[in-house]
């Protein structure tokens, strides 16, 4: 597979497609009959206990109503799915029986202000449908790198890229020849993170997975010295393996046995930055016991300290700065895996929980560029 192409993965169920249709709407006052596109747009129906399932959902049709005056109209291409949408299923989070929220790359096809103009590729969060209508404050237009794929945009240059940046360069600050823990180093961020902290100087990249095919997609193809798959046993014995003189910083996107196992392992003034929590994201009602060595952040004067993405958006300049040209000469690979197909974006969804994904899980609704 050439550098810099997306996996493409099919999930195990095909449900039939489900097109676009046109419908038109009479005018009240003229009577002229113009036609208006039905969007396709999945809802969520019910609120899941423990893992969720494709009975959570519905697709549904919505008609597309005639755009305000500075509103544009986008015909999505890529959607993102992520772990947090598992919690926003659940109370308080998404509503139900409404239009569901995420990442979305698509083109303006009709447009009733000048800052979203026809024809231009947008970055909104109005997902989960095949068209949708968006102010001028809710979508903006992505930058064109010239050699960097479109997707790149909900990848490495997207929300999970800008996570692992914000999470190595300004929570855990790391140094050139340290040595860092990545968990769930085969997802979004952290594939990102292990190549964005090969090329800030780290000295020994060490991450976790979920299976040996894994483990090795990250030695072989993503530039870790050392991985190993959690199922394998003790997190601490494996990270005392992995890293016998210890660590210096630990990206956190499980939690749970991960993150006791990287306290045990952390040096003195390690840094930890927490950015998700995998492992509990099915038992938000019932959460796991906080780790048992957690007064050792204070017995080795460690710092532990969780954001949020959308608090450092003003960090994408910098991103885009120092990644762009390491992706136009093939120094990073935007790991992504891409699902075909808007009928398959909730097994895309539920896939990505499960670990179905190696990078960057990704929907495509409809021809790119």
């Amino acid at each position: 597979m050439e550098p810099g192409h997306p996996s493409t993965r099919t999930p195990a169920r095909h449900p039939a497609a489900l097109p676009t249709v046109i419908t038109s709407f009479p005018l009240p006052i003229t009577g002229v009959t113009v036609s208006r596109p039905t969007a396709l747009a999945v809802h969520l129906v019910s609120r899941p206990t423990g893992a969720p399932t494709a009975a959570n959902f519905a697709f549904v049709e919505e008609a597309v109503p005639a755009l305000a005056e500075g509103q544009a109209l986008v015909e999505n291409i890529y959607q993102s799915v992520d772990p947090y949408m598992r919690e926003e299923m659940d109370e308080g989070g998404w509503a139900l029986h409404a239009p569901l929220e995420g990442r979305t790359l698509g083109r303006v096809v009709e447009s009733r202000t000048p800052a979203l103009p026809v024809g231009a590729l947008v970055h909104h969060r109005r997902a989960w449908r095949t068209h949708s209508v968006v102010g001028a404050a809710e979508a903006w237009v992505v930058p064109d790198f010239d050699g960097v794929p479109l997707s790149a945009h909900l990848s490495v240059l997207g929300g999970t890229g800008l996570s692992a940046w914000v999470g190595l360069t300004r929570v855990a600050r790391l140094q050139p020849g340290e040595t860092i823990f990545i968990s769930a180093a085969a997802g979004g961020v952290g594939s990102a993170a292990g190549q964005l902290a090969r090329l800030l100087g780290a000295g020994r990249i060490v991450g976790s997975a979920g299976s040996a095919a894994k483990v090795k997609h990250l030695t072989e193809r993503l530039g870790f010295d050392a991985a190993f798959d959690h199922h394998d046993g003790p997190i601490a014995d494996r990270l005392r393996e992995a890293a016998p003189g210890g660590l210096d910083v630990y990206l956190d996107n499980v939690g749970g046995d991960h993150l006791e196992g990287a306290i045990a392992a952390l040096r003195d003034h390690g840094r930890i930055a927490w950015c998700g929590a995998v492992a509990q994201y099915n038992h938000l009602q019932d959460p796991p016991a906080a780790p048992r060595n957690l007064y050792d952040v204070v017995g080795k004067s460690l710092r532990l300290e969780g954001f949020l993405v959308r608090n450092h958006l003003d960090a994408r300049p910098e991103l885009y700065d120092f990644l762009v040209p390491h992706l136009r000469s093939g120094a990073v690979v935007p790991d992504e895996t891409v699902v075909r197909g808007f009928e398959n974006v909730v097994d895309a969804f539920l896939g990505m929980l499960r670990g179905a994904n190696t990078g960057k899980m990704i929907v495509q609704l409809t021809d790119a560029p």
